[in-house]
């Protein structure tokens, strides 16, 4: 996709907030939670477990992050925007189970699930 990778339209995999929600509860699937907004996004309140790296930083940090590529990946944003180059960003290094937040935090938020972080 070259520079259009980075275009914030399309489609990309997603999973809704209840679903991520199941997922970080059980104990079982552990999927790997990348929060991909600013730090002071971030650190406002957060999808329990999730890492942060900005988007604009993810493909020059993604060898840190020591992924699984057995697990899932989950890409967030404010608004599942940011997430979507993150996903195709994740997708292009051979993490094929890698997919978004439907809704971003905003939906999050709106599920009223916990969050890490909040004040």
């Amino acid at each position: 996709m070259g520079m259009f990778s980075w275009l914030p339209f399309g489609k990309v995999p997603e999973v809704s907030p209840a679903q991520l929600h199941a997922m970080v509860s059980d104990g079982t699937t552990r999927p790997q939670v990348i929060d991909v907004r600013l730090g002071a996004e971030w650190r406002a309140g957060r999808v329990p477990g999730a890492i942060n790296i900005p988007v604009t930083q993810l493909g020059e940090r993604i060898g840190e992050l020591n992924l699984d590529p057995a697990r899932p990946i989950i890409a967030i944003c404010r608004s599942a925007h940011r997430s979507i180059p993150a996903v195709r960003t994740l997708r292009k290094h051979g993490f094929a189970n890698a997919c978004q937040l439907q809704g971003g935090m905003l939906a999050w938020w709106k599920a009223k699930l916990p969050l890490e972080g909040a004040k």
